[in-house]
């Protein structure tokens, strides 16, 4: 299990010399073997660990969808009427449905995580006195790392040298043009509140121009980007779709229910059979359930998601596919990830 190590609160007003003798490093970087124990303290350089996937679990969870309850519930009542072909066709259409879903997601996972390999990010650390083109994941504190234009910053760090150096800082503060830097001490009054002092560069920021050598002073969670991330850890609201049918769901299950009850009290205000009654009841519930809607749904989804993949579009879950079919109009902020800076109608 990894530590979260909070940066010094001084890092940015520490000088340079004393931040070195604090973090146990020196401008030729870590050695090797120092590096490596640092790792197994701090943990790697990611924002978060990757969750192992249970896919028995996911695929249990899927069950309890109230539409879903619904068909296994017409389906148990069939097999009590001995209605096996009722209870064959909808325990295959139930199973088959989930099953589509199941696998889109799965594959989807899956091609992510290998995207992640592929463009997995590097960096040029020094070690043993040498620089090393290493893993990001592998950057701990107290290492010195080199940066040139073009280059993404892998950990919240303290500029040793700069020249030149141009940093967008876009992601942490919504400016779309580059800040200066330069490797200079700062006051504690000039570094106190502010997100990206002039000394300092954070974690998820691009160098525009210039070169710069840096002390890495918080990797992974402990940076001002993984404690954004962090907060972006719950699990995410259900889109309007999945709402859209579960309350469908539950509106079906309150009309079976009422019928039914309605239809069985019928009966017996005429004196007829009990137990005929019941199952006359039970049947009608059957009929009312709507036993191709999730196979519908699944189907029409997962022929979404194959197009969309066509197109080099990685669909993670299936109900994202509804939710932009339905977008009109998408608006985003001025962080220049999305935008040139410039406010355009089209």
């Amino acid at each position: 299990m990894s530590k979260v190590l909070e940066p010094p609160s001084d890092a940015w007003s520490c000088p340079l010399q004393a931040l070195l003798d604090q973090f146990g490093t020196t401008l030729q970087g870590l050695p090797a073997a120092d590096a490596g124990r640092r790792l197994a303290i701090h943990g790697s350089n990611c924002l978060q660990d990757r969750p192992r996937r249970r896919a028995v679990t996911d695929f249990i969870q899927r069950f309890m969808n109230p539409m879903v309850l619904i068909l296994l519930s017409a389906a148990g009542i069939s097999a009590l009427t001995r209605q096996q072909t009722s209870f064959i066709i909808i325990v295959l259409i139930v199973t088959l449905s989930l099953t589509i879903d199941f696998i889109q997601e799965y594959r989807a996972t899956a091609a992510m995580d290998r995207l992640h390999d592929r463009v997995a990010l590097r960096v040029s650390a020094l070690r043993d006195q040498v620089p090393r083109d290493i893993p990001a994941a592998e950057l701990v504190p107290g290492d010195v790392i080199v940066l040139q234009a073009g280059n993404l910053v892998p950990a919240d760090a303290r500029l040793i040298e700069a020249r030149d150096l141009l940093v967008n800082e876009a992601l942490l503060t919504g400016e779309p043009y580059p800040a200066e830097k330069c490797a200079t001490d700062l006051s504690h009054r000039d570094a106190a509140g502010i997100v990206a002092p002039a000394n300092a560069i954070s974690m998820g920021c691009s160098v525009v121009s210039g070169t710069a050598k840096a002390l890495v002073v918080a990797t992974g969670r402990a940076t001002q980007l993984g404690g954004i991330a962090g907060d972006l850890r719950n699990a995410p609201a259900p889109t309007a779709f999945a709402l859209g049918i579960r309350d469908f769901g539950m509106l079906i299950m309150r009309l079976t229910v009422l019928l039914v009850l309605f239809v069985l009290m019928v009966n017996l205000l005429f004196h007829r059979p009990l137990v005929e009654s019941f199952l006359f009841a039970l049947a009608l519930a059957v009929g009312l359930t709507p036993e191709l809607l999730p196979m519908v749904v699944s189907v029409t989804l997962a022929r979404g998601a194959v197009r969309m993949a066509r197109k080099q579009v990685i669909v993670k879950r299936l109900s994202a596919v509804h939710d932009l079919g339905s977008m009109d109009v998408l608006c985003s902020d001025k962080t220049s990830t999305l935008t040139e800076a410039r406010i355009k109608l089209v």
